[in-house]
């Protein structure tokens, strides 16, 4: 099974999660825009998927490997290209962000991925990059049934001190982290909850860095 494979096949049913569990998705969102910078007019995401953080942050720039999550993301106004997160399709030193929202579940390596995020943005650009940390409540759920859910049994998770050296080795700095979804799967339907600084409890956490002038 290829990578993008669950994505192609199972598009709209992905794009529908963020509706039927809106909560957990506003929650996430609200700790994305923590940390992403309110001028976002030259920014990309990558791993754009079906456009649901990209085009709500005002990002209209896109990357995603797999075509029929890149229709609904286009169908949101943004412009999407086809390419991988480890050998991306665009200009060194272009732009001023790149975002990734759950993008590097899905990558084999870290060090590939942050090194394309460093070519391509300009001096003093910021990375921000979203996941599930391995060894948060989530992370172990997902891992315990990967073989259960359509996308996360591909997926890698890596350990979020894993993930920020992983940035800094990429040549980033001013490292900044927020989290969310602390409060366990039950409880995280039922409220929206606000982001706080820290990577040590929540299972959905946010890191920002700049890349060095």
């Amino acid at each position: 099974m290829t990578k993008t494979e669950p994505f192609d096949k199972y598009s709209d049913e992905y794009d529908r999660w963020f509706d039927e569990h809106a909560t957990i998705y506003e929650s996430e969102f609200q700790a994305v825009k923590e940390l992403v910078p309110e001028e976002t007019s030259n920014a990309v995401e990558i791993g754009v998927g079906t456009g649901r953080f990209g085009s709500r942050l005002g990002i209209n720039k896109g990357v995603e490997p797999s075509e029929p999550m890149a229709k609904i993301a286009r169908n949101r106004g943004i412009d999407v290209i086809e390419g991988r997160a480890e050998n991306l399709p665009l200009e060194s030193e272009s732009y001023d962000l790149a975002l990734y929202v759950t993008t590097i579940c899905f990558v084999d390596e870290l060090g590939p991925t942050f090194s394309e995020a460093a070519r391509i943005l300009k001096p003093g650009g910021k990375l921000v990059t979203a996941f599930i940390p391995a060894d948060s409540e989530i992370g172990r759920f997902y891992q315990k049934n990967e073989a259960e859910d359509k996308f996360f049994k591909i997926a890698n998770f890596f350990e979020a001190d894993e993930v920020i050296e992983a940035i800094k080795s990429a040549g980033f700095e001013a490292i900044e982290t927020v989290q969310t979804l602390t409060v366990g799967l039950n409880k995280a339907e039922e409220a929206v909850e606000t982001p706080r600084s820290g990577y040590d409890e929540g299972s959905f956490v946010v890191v920002r860095g700049q890349k060095s002038a």
